[in-house]
């Protein structure tokens, strides 16, 4: 199977790593580190184009001929020579350091050249040890630090991001179909569930031939080593030491089986509380009637028939936590979760005229294309000045360029006058009200100061919930899965607040992100909050992320109703004037049932 290009961009990103753990030219580092950005932004695939003679690779615009030949040869052998010698010197647990919030190469060598720092757990005693704090250019502070972020990156190192896995399941599954002995095939567990990160990966398959079907998933290129071979099980783990258990089931269990590997633990613990209750037993095996001298078996083929024997229409993988998904379950109904055709406009994304990558009309095609009915475009407020934020005049010149390409589309796309406006460390907004004024949607967002009080960062926040031109709160946490944690706010005063002035929440759909999580998603359905979806996109593959927020709102239990960008662009529009005039905050799209 050919690499992806986030495939390839990973081995040049741990390629530039290990260069600059060891000092080599900065220039070198520097030119690997662009053709990670190019590589995995590019929207063909470059293992195609590598192997196509008349294409040069050359001809991208930031991969020079060296990054060339190695992509050639890469895609031919499927490593980097380069790249396995430095894997030979240095140990691989060192890019664990890596992982470590703040920890960069040049830092990470100190530690290992100085302390003999080898691993996370190296790492935590020598901070401990008080040992890390008195190496030049650290201190008592960032020692302290480093010791807060060793447990994300132990995290980052057990779980990755769903959509990470999902790239693994589609590559797997395309090869087990491969496979005549296998008749049935599904994934499981907390991939299934759609959870923001994944821990293993649990494969159902029914089959007649379970060493035929063995034979097979050991051939799968990606994995380094197996630790459990049977007839009816199999683990191994993938080269980035990533747990795959494939099981083979029996028709008539396949169904129970899903529903008992799919979990959680605590929604499978009620389930089997309801059978008891209804005297059946419920296991992986099936639903057995427990009422007579013997067990009979009642069901299990499909998960259908498993819920319905314990009176319970079948409930979405996304929402088995025990939470909400047994208080609004009926033997008949269960309202339909919100899917990705409901979706009919993005209200978060970024131009080149500040930090995207796509022109203003590449990001309207884009849209367009993917069958979206309305965009707003709202790239970084001038306080953001790493992204070339936008000052009043240049934002206000987006939106006569805004105002021109409306008139030139058909009626059938619109595109809104945005801004994401950063809330400011000391309060307020980055922008005069009488700009703030102008626009069609505006999005408050904090990027500073992000390691103020608790206090602090609510009252920013609740401040911009009271500005009357603020529509939405952007990623509203500030986290960064596996990477960073929430800065610190009351998240219930501003949920409060948002319920009160009619103010709406994001879910961030960027896999990194996820922000807001499935809990909070339902602690705001309770307060009547409308929820906006949205890319956050800065490119036009970005566009593409709204499913993993799609999926995010499904575990929230959120229906179409709940969220803003299904409404028709009409009821849009009529829904800002409404909540901006103070006379209503609801919103309607359709039945969800």
């Amino acid at each position: 199977m050919s690499l992806t290009n986030p495939q390839i961009a990973e081995h040049f990103q741990e390629l530039a790593d290990l260069l600059e753990f060891g000092g080599t030219n900065p220039f070198r580092i520097r030119a690997y580190r662009n053709s990670v950005r190019v590589i995995g932004d590019y929207p063909e695939s470059l293992a195609d184009l590598a192997k196509n003679e008349s294409f040069d690779l050359t001809d991208i615009p930031g991969i020079g001929d060296a990054v060339a030949k190695k992509i050639k040869v890469l895609v031919d052998t499927g490593e980097l020579p380069q790249l396995q010698e430095l894997k030979a010197k240095i140990p691989e647990s060192v890019l664990d350091l890596l992982r470590v919030p703040g920890m960069g190469p040049k830092k990470a060598a100190v530690l290992y050249n100085e302390l003999d720092v080898q691993s996370l757990e190296d790492l935590a005693e020598a901070c401990r040890n008080d040992k890390v704090k008195n190496l030049k250019g650290f201190g008592a502070k960032t020692q302290q630090a480093i010791l807060d972020g060793i447990q994300i990156a132990a995290a980052a190192n057990e779980r990755i991001y769903w959509a990470t896995a999902d790239e693994l399941v589609q590559r797997l599954r395309a090869h087990l179909k491969k496979c005549e002995a296998i008749q049935e095939l599904e994934f499981a567990g907390s991939y299934r569930r759609g959870k923001e990160t994944v821990g293993d990966l649990d494969v159902l398959v029914v089959s007649q031939a379970g060493p035929e079907v063995m034979d097979h998933f050991g051939e799968f290129t990606e994995i380094a080593s197996v630790t459990v071979r049977g007839d009816t099980k199999m683990s191994v783990r993938t080269k980035k030491a990533f747990q795959i258990d494939l099981r083979v089931v029996p028709r008539e269990s396949f169904g129970a089986a899903l529903a008992y590997f799919t979990g959680s633990k605590e929604h499978n613990v009620a389930l089997r509380s309801l059978a008891k209750q209804k005297q059946l037993r419920l296991n992986e095996w099936g639903v057995f009637d427990t009422s007579g001298e013997e067990e009979v078996y009642v069901s299990g083929q499909t998960e259908t028939e498993v819920y319905e024997t314990l009176g319970l229409s079948w409930i979405p993988p996304e929402l088995r936590e025990n939470r909400i998904e047994f208080s609004t379950n009926s033997a008949h109904t269960i309202n339909r979760l919100i899917d990705t055709n409901d979706l009919r406009g993005d209200l978060h994304m970024h131009t080149t005229a500040t930090d995207g990558k796509g022109t203003l009309e590449e990001m309207v095609e884009a849209a367009r294309s993917r069958g979206l009915q309305y965009i707003a475009i709202t790239d970084h407020s001038q306080r953001v000045s790493m992204a070339r934020g936008l000052t009043p005049d240049r934002l206000l010149e987006q939106w006569d360029q805004i105002d021109d390409l409306n008139a030139k589309l058909d009626g059938s796309f619109r595109i809104l006058k945005g801004i994401e406006c950063d809330i400011l460390e000391q309060g307020g907004m980055d922008l005069p009200d009488e700009v703030l004024a102008q626009a069609d949607w505006v999005l408050g967002a904090i990027h500073y100061g992000q390691q103020q009080s608790l206090e602090q960062i609510t009252e920013r926040i609740l401040e911009a919930i009271r500005h009357p031109e603020v529509d939405a709160i952007a990623h509203p946490t500030g986290r960064l899965l596996l990477k960073r944690e929430p800065y610190a706010v009351d998240l219930r005063r501003v949920m409060t607040t948002c319920a009160e002035y009619g103010k709406a929440l994001e879910i961030n759909a960027n896999p990194m992100r996820l922000d807001l999580n499935d809990i909070q998603l339902i602690h705001a359905t309770e307060l009547g909050i409308p929820i906006v979806i949205n890319s956050d996109a800065h490119s036009t593959d970005g566009l593409d992320v709204l499913r993993y927020g799609i999926l995010q709102a499904r575990r929230g239990g959120l229906t179409p109703s709940r969220v803003l960008n299904t409404l028709p662009l009409e009821d849009f529009l009529k829904w800002r004037e409404t909540r901006k005039s103070g006379t209503d905050h609801g919103i309607s799209t359709k039945d969800d049932a």
